[in-house]
């Protein structure tokens, strides 16, 4: 019953010269990587053989428009096979939903929220920097979409640097409290607790890493002073904006909001109804908070007045009390990390490396269909839905078992990305039928034996941005407090996160530990996945990211594969409509002429449920001649804007 609810090809596809490259630097199966020294050492040498080696196709980065044919004959005669196989696929009765990518010849920003968008355009306008401009644009969506991300939260930041062509990867996660312990989610039986029952409150709230992140990228790569990047944020919180659809209808489906009085008071009449879409809505004490950070930097929100502020809004609420003290926010420190990539046929994909299992979970999607040709199958076909979720349940088992923050666990990185481990994979995908429910690679190295799989809670309520400056540098950043509106506190104008209970609840399944188990300062795992994407000359090619919880991996994969294989517009290929699948059930967007589709997967074995998706994709890609291309998500409210 369906649910309703609200031999490998790399080597003809890259020149020999980086196949080899990609063998020889750490690419051997069983090979263990501990604090990704040997995967650090593989993407600095990619890096220097990008800016080497010419990709065979010249044009490969100039990305055509979704209307142009695939006349590769041997790509259709190899095709028939599978084609034969399902001669009962439902043809759908009308087309899908299309619409132009926005076009720029200077610069770009593609954000959740067009008064976001526009302070971070008029950073780029006064000659700012990709990091300039992501500073403005994460300050002004936390005052206009408070429910997804803010200082309050987390962040991850892929940095593309022109000149040089550097990939770099800038990690803000939050993370636990030194006196967290690996049972703090547990009833006092000692089972699960509820995620909803200790969402609220202080218990969820991790260490905040947003701003010491954006001061260290700033510090690398900004170019206007810190203080003017505030500017837009500050102007926005004091003269307010609009209570927008999005925001309205999530407050008043909020169970938790009005058991804190900061927080009502703020979003709410003295009634205590919903303000209405369209009410102005002011931040006077989130402005000034902006104003201590602007003239204090990151500092004056890890120590000091606000620190105190924080300590003391987490222990003595009423609901769930939590164990932050001062010195856990004096000690957090942001980190620059190397980021992980894959070569995918003639682009290279870099991604955020653990904590967030977003970057690996992606690259492994894409590496196992890297043999399945893809590229000559329909978007919205059997064929091409059934590939991809086969897929992904191989690389969520593997996320489940092996990511967690490298900092406290071993990751088998390499294999993870070894060309030969995900072929061996790939196998394991049938074309008719399903495999059902995955199991993890059998990966030897130190105490992998120990580790069992284990899917977490995530929330959804995340904003991600993708900005280009006159340079041609390019952030992709994704940012969260994890479930709408975090943990329901306010603290001097802003929200802090829940981010906690992205942790495994239990920390041991069977007497074998969970890699995300709570612990003392960790960083719990993510799903958050920025991507840049760069042809092989080392050009910067696509920015592009979502929310989602657990389902950003998916939304993300569609995309670059709807850009790179199909050859859609960046607007067309993030309004595609979506197909999820965790190592489970298989989800189709509700709405979406995918729902024809939904008695052909089940006839395959897929367990399909048709719901509402709600990704917030915003991306950019940069043509041959320079033009960037804008894409929002018109599932959200974003906007992609330019000169």
């Amino acid at each position: 019953m369906i649910m309703k609810h609200n031999k490998i090809s790399i080597i003809q596809r890259i020149p020999y010269v980086i196949f080899l490259t990609l063998i020889v630097n750490g690419c051997q199966n069983n090979q263990i990587v501990k604090n990704h020294s040997n995967q650090e050492n593989l993407s600095k040498t990619l890096t220097q053989k990008l800016s080497e080696v010419k990709p065979k196709d010249s044009n490969a980065h100039n990305l055509p428009h979704s209307s142009e044919k695939n006349n590769n004959d041997m790509a259709r005669s190899n095709l028939e096979p599978i084609r034969k196989s399902f001669k009962k696929t439902i043809k759908p009765k009308y087309k899908s939903h299309k619409t132009q990518a926005i076009l720029s010849k200077k610069y770009m920003v593609a954000a959740a929220n067009p008064l976001a968008a526009e302070a971070g355009l008029s950073i780029l306008r006064a000659g700012g920097s990709a990091v300039d401009a992501a500073i403005a644009t994460q300050l002004a969506l936390n005052v206009v979409e408070p429910q997804s991300s803010g200082i309050g939260g987390g962040a991850f930041l892929m940095h593309y640097h022109s000149r040089s062509r550097k990939i770099e990867a800038y990690d803000g996660r939050e993370t636990a409290p030194a006196a967290a312990t690996p049972d703090m989610f547990l009833t006092a039986e000692g089972s699960r607790a509820k995620f909803h029952d200790v969402v609220p409150g202080g218990l969820s709230v991790g260490i905040p890493g947003v701003l010491r992140m954006l001061e260290l990228a700033h510090k690398a790569h900004g170019k206007l002073p810190w203080n003017r990047l505030f500017e837009p944020a500050i102007k926005l919180a004091e003269e307010g904006f609009k209570i927008s659809p999005r925001l309205f209808a999530l407050l008043r489906i909020d169970r938790h909001l009005k058991k804190f009085g900061p927080t009502k008071n703020l979003f709410f009449d003295a009634k205590g109804y919903t303000k209405p879409i369209g009410t102005v809505l002011t931040n006077q004490t989130l402005a000034q908070t902006f104003r201590l950070i602007a003239k204090g930097g990151a500092e004056a929100f890890y120590t000091g007045e606000i620190a105190i502020d924080i300590v003391k809004a987490i222990q003595k609420t009423s609901i769930n009390p939590g164990r932050m003290v001062l010195s856990d926010l004096a000690n957090y420190k942001a980190k620059k990390r190397e980021p992980v990539c894959l070569f995918y046929k003639i682009w290279l994909i870099c991604g955020m490396p653990p904590p967030t299992s977003g970057g690996i979970t992606t690259l492994q999607i894409l590496g196992i269909l890297q043999n399945k040709k893809i590229e000559t199958l329909q978007p919205t076909s059997i064929e091409s839905i059934h590939l991809i979720t086969e897929a992904s349940k191989l690389a969520f088992a593997d996320r489940n078992k092996y990511l967690a923050d490298q900092d406290f666990i071993d990751i088998p990185v390499n294999t993870l990305l070894d060309p030969g481990y995900l072929l061996k994979r790939s196998q394991l995908i049938t074309k008719s039928k399903t495999m059902g429910r995955a199991k993890a690679g059998q990966i030897k190295y130190k105490n992998s034996e120990r580790l069992t799989e284990h899917q977490s809670n995530e929330g959804k309520s995340t904003s991600h941005f993708s900005i280009v400056d006159s340079e041609g540098n390019a952030v992709s950043m994704t940012s969260s407090v994890e479930n709408a509106f975090g943990s329901r506190i306010l603290v001097r104008g802003f929200l802090l996160n829940n981010q906690l209970t992205d942790f495994s609840f239990r920390p041991t399944i069977n007497g074998k530990p969970v890699a995300n188990r709570v612990q003392p300062n960790k960083r719990p795992r993510s799903s958050m996945s920025p991507i840049l994407v760069v042809d092989g000359s080392g050009k910067f090619l696509m920015a592009i990211g979502s929310p989602g919880g657990s389902r950003i991996i998916g939304y993300v994969a569609k995309t670059l594969i709807a850009t790179l294989d199909w050859k859609m517009n960046i607007q067309a290929a993030i309004d595609l409509p979506h197909f999820i699948n965790r190592n489970g059930i298989t989800d189709l967007e509700i709405e979406t002429k995918l729902e024809l589709l939904a008695d052909k997967l089940q006839e395959m074995g897929h367990s399909v449920k048709i719901r509402k998706l709600t990704s917030g994709l915003h991306g950019i890609l940069d043509h041959k001649d320079g033009t960037l291309s804008g894409g929002a998500d018109h599932r959200r409210e974003g906007v992609a804007v330019g000169d």
